[in-house]
């Protein structure tokens, strides 16, 4: 992590002015350590300000457990910080390098890098639209050959006798269906699981989350949807679309492979952590365009995640990505249905056209909407408590890959025999007329020329069973059938969503809420005279779908769009963000969003929008990190060496200071260098002696740094002789000479808005003659958003 230590803290200004041996209690329970001040490596390397961290890595024995008074075992880590996540650099270096390449470049010069943006922002939505018309065709296809078989194979049985074999082969298809989506998410890419937004939300946060954007992912994550989709799983294919487009995007504007290890040689200039950024908000927004035929709310949906960088041409980029997305997944897609021209299948899932009739609605139903937003809300906050047990239960039993791999075809074969019996014992036969939309009419036990309404739940994809929920006549499910499986799929999504599987949780959700809120629309039907004219069961399906969506995932701007653009029809724009805006209030009182959830039971440093109300009283000096490791500007390579291969330690950021010749005044901060511009000038080997001594050495560029990135070679690999640590390197040209620094005193709140509107790593704390005394970093600002209140708990259960 960008971080001045793997360690977490705590400091106080008790200790600042309190009495001599004070000591206030850390995360885990240890004790402070006095001030102190000291300097090692022969004057070279400085550790400025007090000792206040302790090594979370680090193992205590039960005597020092007994001397400190810890607890034997400590609460859930969503409460600390993982130590495997590292931050995004969404500042630019603005070392000499830097602005000798920005001063070079003419006017023309910057038009090109302009249009070249526009290019890779229409490759990533042309080629996020081919994957999900590549999803969506097989999804139909395999679900297709395999409802069929079933679905002959219960006729068969029915007339004859024997429904248990049907009931074995469909477990069996769907189990041994999710099994390989299991294993390949399991075994060979484990960040593939669920849906990926938690991942990508942290990536445009500024975190780096371990193997999110690799193209392997992306395979995995593909594949691996498919399977659970077509393996009968209460999941949707939409969500993984946004961590599919984010993938691409990452991929194509770095104009090269390091998983295939070919660099093609273009885009050069955006192979940095700001540029990438930006292509991974327009691949996200092209995945949300291509899921649900949104490109408004995609570009929405990126502004909600990354508001602190978001600019006017790239406001334009991003949804000149999410409209080539659509249009691309539509054309391809009419072609499939041999109708070529035909764009009027703007996303994977198409909730069908509300005709304004049917959607009409009148002053006094708003309450009533009102009303399911927090019914919505509620629901929302149960299923995700339910679903952060289930979560925790996997992370502490569940953790073998084999043993994923077999809960998650435990799900499939469960998902297959519960909706199995809800259809063979129910009676709810309707009749088959010749307009019915049903793919896959299954008539079981019902009369000749019916149906069975529960199987066209049930045996479909969730995707029809939403629009069929949507725009079927009045009359064509019974409220038994929709509490029924209201109420089975509810359990159903919330146990499936965190198993090692490629899924998404925004199609259940719809699914659930579309059910729940039909039912909701019959019984004021039953309940009024005039029913029949203003509770149409298809507009409180729609209403309760927002409803229960809102409840789960708690976005309200985007979601709003998403909805409208996906009905087609924008009279419901209204109660549609009322609900949504309902269901997050209500269910914000109980527990957070399910993203939020899982992002911090990875215990992953994520910053929110604003500090924390109650966190004016702090200031800098309360939450940096100290002592700080500083470089001189003319430093021996055997100290930089020392430094980077320190493991207990690890930083990823340096402050370089300067002390003036024959002066004994501290040395005060003149830049700042970073771990991975450390490893590329000792890979090269630029040090000071061999400059003088090779006339004609090549004076190293920006594009060997851009070379580098993404995956900087460990320090591990970079050798390094006995006489070369005895040279000196000079950090002048290649440190950024103008971090930003505040003062002891500044307030929380402000720091963390320059953390956030600014996207930095590294925040240098200065005295008033500008000598480094703290470092903050996101791990920072996090742990005290997530473990200040935290501590209270650990106290606590010490207690």
């Amino acid at each position: 992590m960008a971080n001045i230590a793997k360690k977490v803290s705590w400091s106080s200004r008790a200790e600042e002015s309190g009495v001599a041996g004070e000591r206030t209690p850390l995360f885990n329970g240890s004790e402070q350590p006095r001030l102190s001040r000291q300097l090692s490596g022969g004057g070279s390397v400085f550790q400025i300000g007090r000792l206040s961290t302790v090594d979370l890595e680090e193992e205590i024995t039960s005597d020092e457990d007994s001397q400190r008074g810890r607890p034997k075992e400590i609460p859930h880590n969503e409460k600390l910080l993982s130590l495997k996540y590292e931050s995004l650099d969404y500042d630019n270096i603005e070392n000499q390098l830097f602005l000798e390449e920005e001063r070079r470049m003419s006017y023309m010069g910057f038009r090109c890098l302009e249009i070249s943006r526009w290019v890779v922002c229409g490759l990533i939505g042309f080629l996020t639209g081919l994957i999900a018309c590549f999803i969506d065709i097989a999804v139909e296809e395999l679900a297709g050959i395999k409802y069929q078989v079933v679905k002959q194979n219960i006729e068969k049985f029915t007339e004859v006798g024997g429904l248990s074999i049907s009931l074995i082969l469909w477990a069996v298809l769907n189990s041994s269906i999710v099994m390989l989506g299991a294993i390949i998410v399991a075994f060979f890419e484990p960040i593939a699981a669920g849906s990926g937004i938690p991942q990508i939300k942290c990536y445009l946060n500024g975190v780096k989350i371990p193997r999110v954007v690799r193209l392997k992912t992306l395979v995995v994550k593909v594949c691996g949807v498919i399977c659970s989709v077509v393996g009968g799983l209460a999941v949707g294919k939409e969500g993984p679309m946004i961590h599919s487009g984010a993938v691409v995007a990452a991929g194509v504007s770095q104009g090269r492979s390091t998983s295939l290890k070919r660099d093609f040689k273009i885009f050069e200039y955006f192979r940095r952590d700001t540029e990438k950024r930006d292509f991974v908000s327009a691949g996200a927004a092209a995945g949300v365009s291509a899921a649900f035929g949104a490109p408004v709310g995609g570009v929405l949906f990126a502004l909600e995640e990354g508001a602190s960088f978001w600019n006017q041409m790239l406001t334009w980029r991003i949804f000149f990505a999410s409209m080539i997305s659509t249009f691309t997944l539509n054309f391809f897609l009419s072609i499939y249905h041999k109708n070529p021209g035909d764009l009027s299948n703007p996303g994977l899932i198409n909730f069908g056209r509300f005709e304004s009739d049917s959607v009409a609605y009148n002053l006094y139903e708003i309450p009533l909407f009102i009303m399911m937003g927090a019914i919505g809300g509620l629901l929302g906050a149960l299923f995700n408590l339910l679903n952060y047990w289930l979560t925790i239960f996997r992370i502490r039993y569940v953790h073998r890959p084999c043993l994923q791999v077999m809960e998650a075809m435990l799900v499939a074969a469960v998902t297959a025999t519960v909706s199995f019996t809800m259809i063979y014992f129910s009676n709810d036969c309707q009749p088959l007329g010749p307009e019915h939309t049903e793919e896959y009419p299954l008539q079981l036990f019902c009369a000749d020329g019916e149906y069975n309404s529960m199987a066209t739940a049930f045996f479909n994809t969730p995707e029809r069973s939403v629009r069929s929920l949507f725009h079927n006549q009045p009359g064509t499910y019974n409220p038994l059938t929709l509490g029924l499986f209201t109420l089975t799929y509810f359990f159903l999504a919330c146990w499936t969503y965190g198993l090692a599987v490629s899924a998404g949780v925004f199609i259940p959700s719809l699914l659930i809420g579309a059910a729940w809120g039909r039912l909701f629309g019959i019984l004021l039907a039953s309940i009024t005279s005039s029913g029949s004219i203003w509770a149409d069961p298809g507009k409180y399906a729609l209403i309760g779908a927002a409803a229960q969506l809102g409840g789960i995932v708690r976005m309200t701007l985007s979601l709003t769009v998403i909805m409208v653009e996906a009905t087609g029809n924008v009279t419901y724009g209204l109660p549609i963000m009322l609900v949504l805006m309902t269901a997050k209030i209500v269910g914000d009182y109980f527990v957070e969003g399910l993203y939020d959830i899982h992002i911090k039971l990875q215990s992953v440093p994520f910053l929110h929008l604003e500090a924390p109300a109650t966190s004016h009283w702090l200031t800098a000096r309360e939450v940096m990190g100290s002592p700080v490791t500083c470089l001189n500007r003319i430093e021996k390579v055997g100290t930089i060496v020392d430094i980077l291969s320190n493991t207990s330690t690890n930083h990823n950021g340096f402050p370089v200071v300067v002390q003036v010749t024959g002066s004994d005044e501290p040395a005060k901060l003149c830049g700042l260098i970073l771990r991975s511009q450390l490893i590329v000038l000792l890979k090269h080997k630029v040090f000071v002696e061999l400059a003088r001594s090779r006339l004609t050495q090549r004076k190293l560029q920006l594009k060997d740094f851009r070379d580098a990135y993404p995956r900087f070679p460990p320090i591990q690999s970079i050798h390094v002789s006995q006489d070369e640590r005895e040279c000196m390197m000079d950090l002048t040209e290649f440190m950024n000479a103008t971090p930003y620094t505040v003062p002891q005193e500044t307030s929380l709140p402000r720091v963390f808005k320059l953390f956030r509107a600014l996207g930095l790593r590294h925040l240098v704390v200065v005295d008033d003659e500008n000598r480094v005394v703290g470092l903050v970093t996101r791990k920072d600002l996090a742990r005290y958003h997530l473990g200040k209140h935290g501590l209270e708990e650990l106290q606590v259960a010490q207690t």
